[in-house]
């Protein structure tokens, strides 16, 4: 069965609704944990940007109040030097027993790294990160003390006595260019991909696998697929694109006719060249919210009924998908109705599927 993943939001801001200069809500972060712990996720992401909230502190709480979530910990590594970083994580995965993920992000864009002292090209950002994954398996997973001196980190005789639950931490890359690609496909436990139609989703996965084997990893070894989508869903079909509209008409408003430069990061550029192509992709896969935000992180939404939604992210799941990301743009109240609908209806349909 995939593994259910959504996003933390630490208060009631939304895309749709925004709050400015909105401070952590202890209560809802509370509330928002324990419904996607109570409605059978398995994962929430924390994420990470240079102007918001730092992931440990969210991810800590989180772990405080529910009992079988795991927290995926959005970290880059140009923040914190990788042996604090390992001892950071491991702490975390103790208090939480077990239950982090770490998931390590590159930078896809030159100015947001700048705006905390990161200039380094995109190759040296890979091959950083590449270090990174390295320093942090070792400090996990070894008792010995050990020296690094190379281009990114330098130190001596680092020794790590706080060792994860299970002698090491799930890690998560994700990207589409083929820096990306290599180092995830190299080393990574986990590979994020966002929401595109099944045929380049496809062609994604076998370009990870490929630069697996010519890493030398087996076929049991290979990073797990994740991938991303932004469900809107209602009880017709009807009615589920009527919502639809309604979402981009609020999400054309807010940006206010403003024209954003092109994305940078290869991601972003191949939604918007999919979005060219037409609005609807295979069963439900729908672009203009990509194009109404400048695909501004995960943006490719699913629109349809409980079944067309089920349906879609099985569609993905048969394609080797084992992580699904869904999050809508009515934060706590989508969770639920994912919980309530969308999560069982997979599971039935790959349990029937299995029975068959």
């Amino acid at each position: 069965m995939p593994s259910f993943i959504s996003l933390t939001f630490p208060n009631p801001s939304t895309e749709l609704h925004p709050i400015p200069n909105a401070g952590v809500d202890t209560d809802f972060l509370i509330r928002y944990a324990r419904t996607l712990d109570d409605y059978g996720f398995t994962h929430t992401l924390v994420p990470y940007d240079s102007s918001s909230f730092d992931p440990f502190t969210i991810g800590a709480t989180i772990a405080s109040v529910t009992k079988n979530l795991k927290i995926i910990i959005a970290l880059r590594p140009n923040t914190l030097f990788p042996t604090v970083a390992a001892k950071a994580l491991a702490t975390l995965d103790q208090l939480s027993h077990g239950r982090v993920v770490v998931h390590l992000i590159a930078g896809g864009s030159d100015v947001e790294q700048a705006r905390e002292g990161d200039f380094l090209s995109k190759e040296k950002r890979y091959a950083r990160l590449e270090e990174y994954i390295l320093i942090l398996r070792r400090a996990w997973e070894s008792p010995d003390a050990f020296d690094w001196d190379s281009e990114f980190f330098r130190f001596n005789g680092f020794s790590n006595r706080v060792r994860p639950v299970n002698k090491t931490i799930p890690v998560s890359v994700g990207g589409s260019s083929d820096e990306a690609y290599r180092v995830g496909g190299k080393l990574a436990d986990i590979f994020g991909l966002w929401g595109e139609p099944l045929k380049e989703t496809k062609e994604q996965i076998d370009r990870i696998y490929a630069e697996a084997e010519q890493a030398g990893r087996k076929e049991d070894d290979r990073p797990r697929i994740w991938v991303t989508f932004r469900p809107i869903v209602a009880e017709t079909e009807e009615l589920a694109w009527a919502r639809a509209h309604r979402v981009l008409e609020a999400l054309q408003a807010n940006a206010g006719g403003r024209k954003s430069a092109p994305p940078q990061n290869v991601g972003s550029q191949r939604l918007l060249e999919i979005a060219a192509r037409g609005e609807v992709q295979d069963r439900a896969l729908w672009y203009p919210t990509v194009t109404a935000t400048n695909a501004r992180g995960a943006s490719t939404a699913l629109v349809g009924s409980v079944e067309t939604i089920a349906q879609s992210l099985v569609d993905y799941v048969r394609l080797g998908a084992e992580f699904l990301s869904i999050r809508g743009y009515d934060n706590y109240n989508d969770a639920v109705d994912y919980g309530r609908y969308i999560l069982p209806r997979v599971r039935e349909i790959l349990a029937e599927t299995v029975s068959n």
